[in-house]
């Protein structure tokens, strides 16, 4: 009988660390423990102690944090080739680092033992057991990836199980098989899990078996998955799939999966509506725009644009959606387009309190097709419809009046720069602002002086962020005349929304777009 619970190994501050692109501070790695302590994360990889300061410092700082769920963990490979354990850096940081989990990677394929390692296959036997005990003695738990392990099972099998029966016979406390290069497929995956499984019962060594996968052939949480389902209990992955190359088994797909498909217990249902809002806020760490196509947790994974789609989900949402999007704190979308029937504007209303009629739906209906044959699309920038909708039916009040703006651009030869200001008039509770503000470039100026005028009078304004700014050209054909549409996505601390412009002119399409993310922001604040 497989074990029903399945332990988590989140690596998004080793692995997924060395994402291109990816620099976490030392306060970025602390936040990032709390998050996915409170999740409910069984190990958390803090990173490889004593291979540079930043690294050092974590596990100094981290063991003030009182952790409720996670048990943090130092990575580390095995001893040095002709080296005893007592004189190996690594493993001395290992124990230096005060943790009370320590995982190590040796080597199992023999092409990494000669060509990388350099050293016969005995050796690498030895460094294996004695890397393990040396921390086992200690009194360390002790987690042993295998790495190469799919590959050096098909090179080698009698050799790549004689290097995990090295790690168990020093007291390893769980055996993962790791597919390093990310080339491995399902059926393949599923295969040799089973046929270790069976190998280390017939030798009755109990010992967890865990999984690590890379995604370098797009099949990360695929064979995490299919692994699991032939006896790993234990699985290793990121949050968003970070981490080198194509990445590693992507942690936001991997849990739910297993949770309401299969029935295992991970973390705690109730705990799995969080994982919308921690997807999004490791993107924020990590400074990366989110992912809207993402499975489960990306904004338009329970996106509908078709008509017949979303009367389909109006009747039942069973039709075209494989989970309810709350069960992961996600949310359903209808997008709007052209093609939109009535059936996508009564399921978009995006918090709408309003009744809408036969005769609004058409209006707005006729509305959207107009802009959209003008270059406009609304199928991800719901702020912008919202307040198309509302402005079309006349139910929609203005926060404030734009009176005018100026932007003007100098530059500098001394310094070898460009300093932009924008200037704005504006009217807001009846009261003229006349701002003045600087920004890297038109559009940032301009934010800047808007935000400096309705911060004062909407102070919940300071917490909108513009995470995304995106421009395509309509239509090409028409050269330096032609139109240019703006897309701007914006975030606050618990949603993020879409807004959009076009226009001739960049600056203008691009204030359009501006001007709509804050008035949406507004709208959900007053009236949401």
């Amino acid at each position: 009988m497989k074990n029903k619970k399945i332990e988590i190994l989140d690596t998004t501050l080793r692995d997924g660390a060395q994402t291109p692109g990816v620099s976490f501070s030392l306060s970025d790695k602390l936040k990032i423990v709390k998050i996915l302590d409170d999740f409910g994360i069984d190990y958390i990889e803090g990173g490889w102690p004593g291979s540079n300061p930043k690294d050092t410092e974590f596990f100094k700082e981290v063991k003030k944090l009182k952790l409720k769920n996670s048990k943090i963990v130092a990575f580390g490979s095995t001893r040095r080739k002709n080296t005893k354990p007592s004189h190996d850096k690594n493993l001395k940081a290992i124990l230096e680092s005060g943790v009370n989990v320590g995982c190590l990677f040796g080597k199992t394929w023999t092409l990494h033992v000669h060509k990388a390692l350099q050293t016969t296959l005995e050796e690498n036997l030895e460094m294996i057991y004695d890397s393990v005990r040396f921390l086992k003695q200690r009194g360390l738990e002790v987690i042993y990836d295998a790495e190469h392990f799919f590959n050096g099972y098909k090179d080698d099998k009698k050799y790549a199980l004689e290097c995990l029966k090295a790690a168990y016979s020093a007291g390893a406390d769980c055996l993962v098989l790791a597919d390093t290069n990310g080339g491995c497929l399902p059926l393949e995956i599923a295969e040799i899990v089973k046929e270790v499984y069976e190998f280390l019962r017939n030798e009755n060594m109990k010992v967890k078996l865990g999984i690590h996968a890379h995604n370098d052939s797009d099949c990360a949480v695929a064979n995490t998955i299919v692994a699991v389902e032939n006896g790993c209990c234990h699985i290793q992955g990121t949050i968003n799939g970070l981490g080198e190359r194509c990445g590693n088994a992507n942690l936001c797909s991997v849990i739910p999966a297993l949770v309401f498909k299969l029935g295992y217990e991970v973390v705690p249902k109730e705990k799995l509506k969080m994982l919308t809002d921690i997807s999004l806020e490791i993107y924020e760490i990590s400074n990366f725009v989110p992912n809207d196509r993402q499975p489960y947790v990306g904004a338009l994974a329970f996106a509908h644009k078709g008509g017949v789609h979303a009367s389909a989900v109006l009747k039942d949402t069973k039709s075209y959606e494989h989970i309810d999007p709350k069960l992961i704190g996600n949310e359903r979308k209808i997008l709007i387009s052209e093609l939109a029937g009535k059936s996508n504007l009564l399921f978009a209303r995006h918090g709408m309190k309003i009744d809408l009629n036969e005769e609004h739906l058409n209006e707005i209906i006729k509305t959207i097709k107009q802009k959209e044959h003008q270059g406009y699309f609304y199928e991800n920038a719901e702020g912008s419809f919202v307040i198309l909708a509302l402005k079309t039916i006349n139910k929609y009040k203005p926060f404030f009046q734009v009176n005018g703006f100026r932007v003007i651009i100098q530059y500098n030869p001394e310094k070898k720069e460009l300093v932009t200001e924008a200037t704005l008039k504006i009217k807001i509770k009846d009261k003229q602002e006349h701002v003045v503000a600087e920004g890297d470039g038109p559009v940032n100026a301009l934010d800047n002086a808007l935000r400096k005028a309705l911060t004062k009078y909407y102070p919940h304004l300071k917490d909108v962020k513009l995470v995304d700014f995106k421009v395509r050209v309509v239509n090409p054909q028409a050269g330096t005349a032609a139109k240019v549409r703006v897309n701007i996505e914006s975030m606050d601390d618990k949603h993020t929304w879409s807004t959009v412009g076009v226009s001739e002119n960049i600056i203008e399409a691009s204030w359009e777009a501006l001007v709509d993310a804050i008035e949406y922001k507004l709208l959900k604040h007053y009236k949401g």
